[in-house]
C-alpha cells in the first residue's frame, strides 16, 4: 500500500483504509476534492485510482499559509 499518494497516485480502497469512518463518508471527500480541482481519478478495470494535481494543492497551501502570516 503507498501512504499518502507518496507514489502519485491510490486506489479508493487504499484511501479509504486510511480513515476511520465509513466508505461513503470517503466517497463524499474525494468527490469535493474533485471537485475543487485537487484530486482527479482514471478507473482502472473496476478500481478508481486517483492522483493529487500538484499544481493546484500547491496553491492551495500557499493561500492558506497567507492566513497563518496574517496571524501568526
Amino acid at each position: 500500500m503507498t501512504l499518502n499518494f507518496e507514489g502519485g497516485e491510490m486506489g479508493a480502497g487504499e484511501i479509504a483504509a486510511l480513515f476511520r469512518h465509513a466508505w461513503p463518508t470517503t466517497t463524499r471527500h474525494l468527490q469535493v476534492l474533485e471537485a475543487a480541482g485537487l484530486l482527479r481519478h482514471e478507473r482502472r478495470g473496476r478500481e478508481r485510482i486517483y492522483s493529487i494535481d500538484k499544481k493546484k494543492l500547491e496553491l492551495a497551501r500557499d493561500w492558506l499559509a497567507w492566513f497563518f502570516k496574517k496571524t501568526g
